[in-house]
């Protein structure tokens, strides 16, 4: 599976799930040069095909236990016996939304820090520990999120040395100067290769264009934070947000509610709850008119195109008509996007979509790199593609694959526990109802080729596209001028000017 695929992927979750990670790019090499190759699809005839029955759309999420300590620690438990295993995720109701606004990046700092040493344990022990007991740890604060989390999984018969060490590391982290110099060092250093790539540049310039001055229009922390940020920052953050009151245990696998809450209590009863002050979430500022940023790269031999605009907030009733939407559009191989620009083109190796929703609007966008001599075909059939879905009616077998792939997907995801455990956070996390997962195939379900059409044309209109372009400057402009006036940025983000002074255009 190419880079680009699985970037797919990533976003849709840090949207749905807001930890976006440093390592999130949307990415194909330039071994494209070659042409797209493998085998087609187009033509190829689905067998086996079955309508979203009744039983499928009848799923039944497993009851939810709740449960909470005397300092306001609430739990969550999702009992499941089938298999001898258990998923824990502490989330923080404090991210990247809670930084200060001089300091981007403290909350995920912060998180990224915690198993980094704490008052019981060096960062060695943590990780020794876990392992010794066959566990996986993770920590994650995205930089425009509204969350942090802590992941510990393992074996059930584990549980009570997997807490000991979970409970630790948020309770006791220590955050020592040398570790935070350490991390602020390395992702420097990874952020620039990052920004080698210019489908991360292509993304960065996208959520600036799209966000403006909103914290979701920073993808990675700005280097003031990480060359100031110090152990004193974490430990501010820290104490004014992890706190009981602001956070949330969710629980599942082979464990009993009455059994645990014992062990609960003893591992975070001395954690001492404390006023905290809720994110921020300002105003976006909806892009009034289309815009074309052309960052330069002399010499590439590809052009990273995206293409969007926002999105909806995750509990916006347009949602699932947007899922079905995007899925027809840009979900995957079998999705417009991919047909007519690999399949029929041969201009990538893959093109897709994304829309998703958080506490404020997500976005929705179309993505790919293609060599840079078809870049103006490629542009050509972007347009031609976005322009179709608002302007035409999807057809009957489009609309009724695209919903039988999301609730197929859907109903099969419920056999894996960090699917379930993922979709009791999300319900949670919003406020759904408790048989939000269990309607959720039939809302799918109930999308029509009129509700496809509408949300295109409401979210992703030509008229207020956000378009960038990474490549050449001297071999793509011209095409994208086209569209209207081109912004020509060098690598650095900063505007090219003419011989006159002027911006260039």
């Amino acid at each position: 599976m190419n880079r680009l695929k699985r970037t797919s992927a990533c976003l849709v979750l840090a949207l749905l799930l807001p930890a976006i990670t440093l390592a999130q790019q949307i990415s194909t090499s330039a071994q494209q040069q070659g042409g797209a190759s493998g085998q087609s699809i187009r033509g190829a005839q689905l067998k086996g095909r079955v309508p979203v029955n009744r039983k499928t759309l009848k799923v039944k999420m497993p009851k939810l236990q709740e449960a909470a300590l005397l300092n306001g620690l609430r739990i969550v438990l999702l009992e499941n016996h089938e298999v001898p295993t258990f998923n824990m995720q502490m989330v923080i109701l404090s991210g990247g939304m809670s930084d200060p606004s001089d300091m981007r990046g403290v909350a995920l700092v912060t998180a990224a820090l915690l198993r980094e040493g704490t008052s019981r344990r060096t960062s060695r022990e943590i990780a020794e520990q876990t392992e010794a007991i066959g566990s996986s740890f993770s920590i994650n604060a995205g930089i425009s999120s509204w969350t942090s989390f802590v992941f510990f999984s393992g074996l059930s018969e584990k549980f009570d040395q997997a807490l000991d060490i979970f409970s630790d590391v948020i309770l006791n982290p220590t955050f020592p100067q040398e570790e935070v110099q350490k991390y602020a060092s390395r992702s420097f250093g990874q952020i620039q290769v990052q920004r080698s790539n210019p489908s991360f540049v292509a993304q960065e310039q996208f959520l600036r264009a799209v966000y403006g001055d909103h914290p979701a229009g920073t993808l990675v922390p700005p280097p003031s934070t990480l060359k100031n940020i110090k152990a004193a920052d974490l430990q501010a953050f820290y104490a004014a947000h992890y706190r009981p009151n602001n956070a949330i245990l969710f629980v599942t696998g082979d464990l009993n509610l009455r059994a645990m809450m014992p062990k609960l209590e003893q591992a975070f009863g001395s954690w001492q709850k404390g006023s905290v002050q809720a994110a921020n979430f300002p105003a976006i500022k909806q892009p009034t008119k289309s815009r074309i940023y052309l960052i330069d790269r002399p010499n590439s031999v590809q052009t990273s195109l995206f293409l969007g605009g926002l999105g909806v907030e995750r509990t916006s009733p347009d949602y699932y008509a947007g899922q079905v939407m995007n899925q027809i559009f840009g979900g995957g191989p079998a999705a417009r996007l991919f047909l007519n620009l690999r399949e029929d083109h041969g201009y990538t190796y893959g093109a897709y979509s994304s829309f998703g929703g958080n506490k404020y609007p997500g976005f929705i966008a179309a993505y790919t790199d293609v060599r840079t001599d078809v870049t103006e075909d490629a542009m050509r059939e972007l347009m031609n593609e976005i322009k179709r879905i608002g302007e035409e009616r999807v057809s009957t077998d489009e609309l009724e694959n695209a919903k039988r792939s999301l609730v197929g997907g859907f109903a099969l995801s419920l056999d894996s526990p960090q699917a379930l455990l993922s979709n009791v956070v999300i319900q949670k996390l919003y406020g759904f109802s408790d048989n939000y997962w269990d309607t959720y195939p039939q809302k799918i379900a109930d999308v029509t080729s009129e509700d496809v059409q509408r949300v295109a044309r409401k979210y992703l209109s030509p008229s207020t596209l956000q378009i960038i372009a990474v490549g050449d400057a001297s071999k793509t402009q011209a095409a994208l001028a086209k569209y209207g006036t081109v912004e020509v940025y060098d690598s650095e983000g900063k505007p090219v000017r003419a011989a006159n002074g002027r911006p260039s255009n």
